[in-house]
């Protein structure tokens, strides 16, 4: 792991749905943080030396049979804790206290009254402050050595500490957005009780990254397939800084890229960064793949097939290898990672590079495997990438392969890509582009009738879409104004010549997806 001695408050997690959102505001702090199953043993805790545990929240009743506990001895470490919802009922049951059933689930806003101003807790925290409630327990009698600190008209025990034990418990989430003075909690946790050391930054995780990567790969190379996205691009310039011309990029065209994209790719890693970038050219096998077929599931396979195999032909060219990178982030590993693996393990096939073959026996580089998204994004920019890329929205692996609704061919590839580059244009000029989570365009397989100049029309139907999130779990549909989409309408039915009808998508997700394929 990149993170040299840094300071760490590891969260265990009770199956919470906002534990990678707690290690989110930990690291916004500038203290390390890291997630754990609630099951692991005291005595790994106390070799990984926290400087703070955190307890999340969680769905399960701790009146339930079987409910999710920690090991007993965690609380006999002597590392400060703050429970967070259920991660307060547990901890007040465990050190026998008891949680009863409120009646009734409390969902939403609350404003909180201290009833101790000299609370380490609340110390920086307004009366009054606004909080989000999300339960239905509640703690009715506190443990001893435990004292109220602040209370709600309908939750008795809402914010509850052991100065001595350092023990702390809120029965709101402090981490959501919705609890006003939540960040002023958690700092005052991780800095001012449990004395953390703010030293975690990009800066220094690029240190302690670049001694890392060269730790774990000495002498060999590195092969990174090199998409263009965020997260691949983040992770070469990263593992070029450490080794140089010991890495060496495969960029695949699957001629279903965005305009112009190729080209910018070739040119800001192969000219600007000067890596050893190796490019192939294989919209024909794609297209070729892809003839004649509909149905998006096949499509989406075929595309990763074709992938694959274009990958491995360009790898083999590549000589001896030693080490596959991959643009992994943190989120995509905290349910599957080993608390104590290390930074790299043998792979057959990958979630990125899936069903390579058996013989090649690469070992796995994830030098951004303990990051978020805009964590990856900030580290980008200390890296010198280039706004217009660490900035730029999700684009789908198979390109505009699910976003040409029906068969994909060159024609309607080319009328897709000055569709899209003209709606990002406007939403662009107009300085939305960093308020949306994802733009794009879709081509339907519709032709309507339409009248361009003095003649009648026949051609194909666009939708554009736009949302809000937070994470893709869930999207609002963007409330673009109406003088951009005018403008965009307007743009794409004069300048594109196989479209004359434009629509904007007002789904949400669910009951739709982002995508439509």
């Amino acid at each position: 792991m990149a993170i040299g001695n840094h300071d760490k408050v590891i969260v265990l997690d009770f199956g919470a749905q906002y534990s990678q959102l707690i290690a989110r505001r930990v690291r916004e702090c500038g203290v390390y943080s890291q997630i754990y199953p609630y099951t692991i043993p005291a005595e790994e805790v106390r070799r990984i030396q926290p400087k703070g545990i955190i307890f999340s929240g969680g769905p399960s009743s701790v009146r339930t049979p079987g409910s999710p506990r920690p090991d007993a001895g965690i609380f006999s470490l002597g590392i400060p804790i703050l429970g967070i919802c259920y991660g307060l009922q547990v901890m007040s049951e465990m050190l026998g206290g008891h949680v009863t059933s409120s009646g009734r689930k409390e969902y939403g806003l609350q404003n909180i009254d201290i009833t101790d101003r000299s609370s380490e807790l609340l110390h920086a925290v307004s009366d009054k402050s606004q909080v989000w409630m999300s339960h239905g327990d509640s703690v009715e009698r506190i443990p001893d050595g435990f004292r109220i600190t602040a209370t709600t008209p309908t939750c008795p025990v809402t914010v509850a500490e052991d100065r001595e034990r350092r023990f702390y418990g809120v029965q709101f989430h402090p981490e959501v957005v919705h609890s006003a003075e939540g960040e002023k909690m958690i700092r005052s946790f991780v800095l001012d009780i449990c004395g953390a050391c703010a030293d975690w930054s990009m800066g220094s995780f690029i240190g302690d990254a670049v001694e890392s990567i060269r730790r774990t790969v000495g002498s060999k190379r590195v092969l990174c397939g090199l998409s263009g996205g965020v997260d691949s691009s983040v992770a070469a310039a990263l593992i070029h800084r450490a080794i140089g011309d010991q890495l060496v990029c495969v960029f695949v065209n699957n001629g279903m890229l965005r305009k112009n994209e190729a080209e910018s790719v070739l040119d800001l890693f192969g000219r600007h960064f000067n890596m050893n970038l190796q490019y192939a050219d294989a919209s024909d096998d794609f297209l070729s793949a892809l003839k004649g077929v509909t149905e998006p599931e096949a499509k989406r396979k075929i595309i990763g097939k074709v992938f694959v195999d274009t990958f491995y032909r360009e790898a083999r060219k590549c000589g001896d290898v030693s080490f596959l990178a991959q643009g992994t982030l943190y989120p995509d590993v905290i349910e599957s990672r080993s608390p104590s693996g290390g930074p790299s393990s043998t792979i057959k096939s990958h979630h990125n590079v899936g069903g390579l073959p058996e013989d090649l026996k690469w070992q796995l580089l994830e030098p951004l495997k303990e990051l978020f998204k805009d964590e990856v994004r900030e580290l980008g920019k200390e890296l010198g990438l280039p706004d217009e890329l660490v900035y730029r929205h999700p684009f789908p692996g198979p390109g505009l392969g699910v976003r040409c609704i029906g068969e994909v061919t060159k024609e309607r590839l080319d009328t897709l890509r000055e569709v899209d580059a003209i709606f990002i244009e406007e939403i662009r000029k107009a300085g939305l582009y960093g308020s949306i989570w994802q733009a794009f365009a879709d081509l339907l397989p519709v032709r309507s009738v339409g009248v361009q100049g003095d003649e009648r029309t026949y051609r194909e139907v666009c939708t554009l879409r736009a949302v809000t999130s937070e994470d893709a779990m869930t999207a609002d549909w963007f409330r673009m104004p109406y003088d951009v989409l005018q403008r965009a309408s307007s743009r794409i039915c004069n300048e594109v010549q196989g479209v004359n009808r434009v629509l904007y998508d007002i789904s949400s997700k669910p009951p739709a997806t982002i995508e439509w394929e």
